[in-house]
């Protein structure tokens, strides 16, 4: 592996800013971090590029990638997204990716693998709704059908064996944020899950759209929310749910915005963003420009914003993924996390560094994910490099000037960063 040095540029290491800083890579590694005046000599190859700003590669700790999505780590990556974190896929996805991801030019992959279900519940009607295909259909009859503690352990034993999750994702879903009515698990059986995984050495996460869906995956004792809620406005008693958890919520603003069909404006932007159209499909930005339109008269992306300003302001971590997805509309693998990280600046009142951080280390640390998420000595060397100051406009993380995945460079970047 290369080693380098890049210097004369201010850094944000996850934790603390440099104003005038450098950063070593030694064999895919992070060396050291300073100031430039201290930069080590007769180091190897040395990019100066003054008026960057160096981060760390931003993790987006939720997304799908099924079948027709093998584009998604190497789109990931050119955005500047180092590490993906999948929430349910199958199992021959699931090697596929991992295989995938030992390629150049992907972003890392982490994993639930096939996610905790019951018969007919979330999100297997919605799915069936669009897509009857005999390979789809064959997927779904394998997933879990769980009804009990015992097949709750015979589920996170083949689990564990076969796919090697880094977290347990748990689906929590009335419906009611879709006006929908759905099979839901019991509170029961979601204690279940997240105890057994507990005593496997295992995070838990959930998805649930609706308040009262919140309330009851909290109450069951799960380590996060893949989404925040949306049907109604939001309560004390959800900010005292999370707090008696120490639970943190990834709330998929951008997403929610697509479900509601509010979001679209903002979608069109970033999909049209000059700086992006070498780096998307045309069939991307039309997918990007469209909405999903499942919870346009049920629910409305204000009371998502609001649940998170209550949250934040009650001190529950706010952490950043995308929810993008193959079939989900509004939404680009690399580009929707830079979307909701312009929401958390403009729309919940974050201060960049904030919003950045919960892209970064905030992730890194909940997830137990002790190798990335920062710029720090021994850490791999996932790293975004931008021109001008995301740390004073949100903006400019989409000025991107390279990215490295443990030390190799994403090729698109490679001629320009000798410049």
């Amino acid at each position: 592996m290369a080693s380098f040095i890049i210097r004369d540029i201010r850094i944000f290491t996850g934790e603390e800013v440099i104003q005038d800083g450098f950063l070593q890579v030694v064999n895919g590694n992070i060396q050291s971090v300073g100031l430039s005046s201290d930069t080590p000599k007769d180091s190897g190859k040395v990019y100066s590029k003054p008026g960057c700003t160096l981060l760390p590669g931003l993790i987006d700790c939720h997304v799908h990638i099924g079948a027709g999505s093998a584009h998604a780590l190497p789109q990931a990556l050119r955005f500047g997204v180092t590490t993906l974190c999948e929430m349910q896929s199958e199992l021959h996805h699931v090697l596929d990716r991992k295989k995938q991801a030992q390629e150049p030019d992907t972003a890392s992959y982490k994993t639930a693998g096939q996610a905790a279900t019951i018969e007919n519940g979330w999100p297997i009607p919605v799915i069936t709704a669009h897509d009857k295909s005999p390979e789809t259909l064959a997927d779904i009859a394998k997933w879990p059908k769980l009804t009990t503690r015992e097949s709750v352990v015979e589920y996170l034993d083949w689990s564990i064996r076969e796919m090697q999750p880094d977290y347990i994702k748990l689906m929590h879903e009335s419906g009611t944020s879709m006006g929908l009515s759905l099979s839901k698990p019991t509170t029961q059986l979601q204690k279940h899950v997240i105890e057994e995984a507990q005593k496997r050495g295992l995070l838990t996460v959930a998805h649930a759209l609706s308040l009262n869906d919140t309330l009851e995956v909290l109450e069951a004792g799960v380590n996060g929310l893949t989404h925040t809620m949306c049907d109604q406005p939001p309560t004390q008693e959800l900010v005292d749910a999370y707090k008696r958890n120490n639970a943190w919520v990834n709330p998929t603003l951008a997403t929610i915005g697509s479900l509601t069909a509010e979001g679209v404006e903002l979608q069109k932007k970033f999909a049209h963003d000059p700086r992006v159209q070498h780096l998307l499909s045309k069939n991307d930005v039309e997918h990007v420009c469209s909405c999903m339109n499942m919870a346009k008269t049920h629910a409305k992306v204000k009371y998502a914003y609001d649940s998170v300003r209550m949250l934040r302001e009650a001190g529950i971590d706010i952490l950043c993924g995308s929810d993008s997805a193959g079939p989900a509309l509004g939404t680009a693998f690399g580009l929707t996390m830079h979307h909701e990280l312009s929401i958390f600046v403009n729309e919940i009142g974050m201060s960049p560094e904030e919003a950045l951080r919960s892209a970064t280390s905030k992730v890194a640390e909940r997830f137990r994910f002790t190798d990335r998420g920062k710029l720090a000595q021994g850490l791999n060397a996932d790293l975004l490099l931008v021109e001008g100051n995301p740390l004073e406009n949100i903006d400019a993380t989409l000025n991107i000037r390279g990215v490295w995945r443990e030390g190799t460079i994403c090729s698109t970047y490679a001629s320009a960063i000798e410049a």
